[in-house]
């Protein structure tokens, strides 16, 4: 068949397989208008209404609405310029469809309530600059305000969760539990005091010795202890104990007496708090980083050590 040659709607049926029904309801709508019409006045298609049809179906498989079909096809507008648009409009369905995937999971998963279930959407559907205020505002509630320099702002930093455009269900996930677990009065409460520790122990102590915390001290010093299944109550645990409190008086100038184990233990306890770790576990997840070492059985041993050796 050349150019010349028309074509009736069944002709056009067969070549593109569409339905007669589909290519009338383009042709009623001038997005596939026909050329001519036969004597009996059925119409008549040339040989580009075939290309024009096979352009209509890819398009609405896409899922393009039928008005930009129409300026595509008229070349009102380039299809560049509609795929472009129509990807960037996928972009926000697909990050849709992903936050309501994690929602829905979390319930499963979770046992939600409706509440519960409410809450988690509402967190999951906030824009970036909402979740910003949202952590920024727990962020300011633990640091806002104390004086520990640069070292704060380093810190403020890395706690702060960055969900990506396309996150995957469990980054999703992570930041709904991690939001919730920021609003949580007694977790912000707890994060504070430890801010408020560090902070005092950074202006009265020595700043170079203090660039290896208290953490820091127990994870080197008591690790070995742990993983070698020494009994914390046992005399194998005394040097462990001396160790660290030694290093951690002399970062203060201060004796190795009851009152600065005292300090030390009430430092341990509030940095040993578990919703922290699933902060730092959840903010991982979200950030797309290495799980974090878990201090927290360390700490559980030097913890027991410590008190073992109180004075009643």
């Amino acid at each position: 068949m050349d150019g010349g040659t028309l074509y009736t709607i069944g002709d056009l049926a067969r070549r593109t397989g569409l339905t007669v029904k589909a290519i009338r309801f383009y042709s009623d709508r001038g997005i596939v208008p026909p050329t001519d019409r036969n004597p009996a006045g059925y119409r008549l298609y040339d040989i580009d209404a075939v290309a024009r049809l096979d352009l209509v179906r890819t398009l609405r498989d896409l899922g393009l609405d039928l008005p930009t079909i129409r300026k595509v096809v008229e070349r009102e507008i380039s299809l560049p310029e509609v795929a472009a648009a129509h990807a960037e409009a996928l972009r926000v369905q697909i990050r849709t469809l992903r936050l309501r995937h994690a929602v829905l999971t979390a319930v499963a998963r979770r046992g939600s309530t409706l509440k519960e279930m409410d809450l988690m959407h509402k967190l999951a559907k906030l824009s970036e600059d909402e979740r910003r205020r949202l952590i920024g505002d727990f962020l300011d509630t633990a640091f806002g305000g104390l004086d520990a320099g640069i070292e704060f702002t380093g810190i403020i930093r890395s706690m702060t969760p960055e969900l990506p455009d396309n996150p995957e269900a469990e980054q999703v996930e992570a930041w709904v539990e991690l939001a919730e677990l920021s609003q949580d009065p007694d977790f912000r409460a707890g994060m504070r005091r430890m801010a408020e520790q560090h902070a005092a122990d950074r202006a009265r102590g020595d700043t170079l010795l203090l660039r290896r915390d208290a953490a820091a001290m127990v994870r080197d010093q008591a690790g070995p202890a742990l993983a070698a299944g020494i009994d914390p109550a046992s005399s194998q645990a005394d040097p462990v104990v001396a160790a660290v409190t030694a290093q951690y008086a002399h970062a203060f100038g201060l004796p190795d007496d009851a009152d600065l184990r005292r300090r030390l233990l009430t430092r341990l306890e509030t940095a040993n708090d578990p919703r922290r770790e699933l902060y730092l576990e959840l903010l991982a997840v979200i950030n797309g980083w290495l799980a974090p070492e878990s201090l927290a059985p360390v700490f559980d041993w030097f913890i027991q050590a410590l008190r073992a050796r109180m004075p009643d």
